[in-house]
């Protein structure tokens, strides 16, 4: 019965390593992904995108009106490369909720954003990402942008 009883917390503590080991996994996808971001360098990004990825924004416009925008890969990946090198991103992610169910992961992350070490605005992103033979890749990308209420 002893026996019996150490192989099974070994069964579950092993279920439970490998969960967190793919949730180490995601999230390190998500940092390199920012990481790329920040430093303006789209080869990093599209090392954690797949090539179909949908970019999308909702919030409300200037009119108070909601709004949602895509924007193709391309566009985003050229914004990126040809920002004005003297202006600084950062994205701070202010935490990770990270579920996963086999080849699908669903991450939410509250950030606020910095243009030049000011505040430019806030939300949440909320990321979808599908683990392509062994690799984690960002297929979905929706955030909300804010500039009240943020903390």
């Amino acid at each position: 019965m002893k026996k019996l009883l150490i192989v099974c917390m070994l069964f579950v503590i092993s279920i439970l390593n490998a969960q967190e080991t793919e949730q180490e996994k995601v999230k390190m996808t998500i940092a390199t992904f920012f990481d790329g971001l920040h430093k303006g360098d789209t080869a990093i990004i599209g090392k954690t995108i797949n090539k179909d990825i949908k970019l999308q924004t909702t919030g409300v416009n200037r009119e108070g009106k909601t709004m949602l925008r895509t924007q193709s890969k391309m566009d985003f990946l050229n914004g990126i490369a040809n920002r004005n090198p003297e202006e600084k991103w950062f994205e701070k992610l202010l935490s990770y909720d990270i579920e996963i169910d086999g080849t699908l992961a669903s991450v939410w992350t509250p950030y606020e954003f910095y243009r030049n070490d000011e505040f430019s605005h806030c939300g949440t992103n909320s990321f979808q990402l599908y683990k392509n033979n062994g690799h984690w890749e960002i297929v979905y990308l929706i955030d909300t942008r804010r500039r009240a209420d943020c903390k």
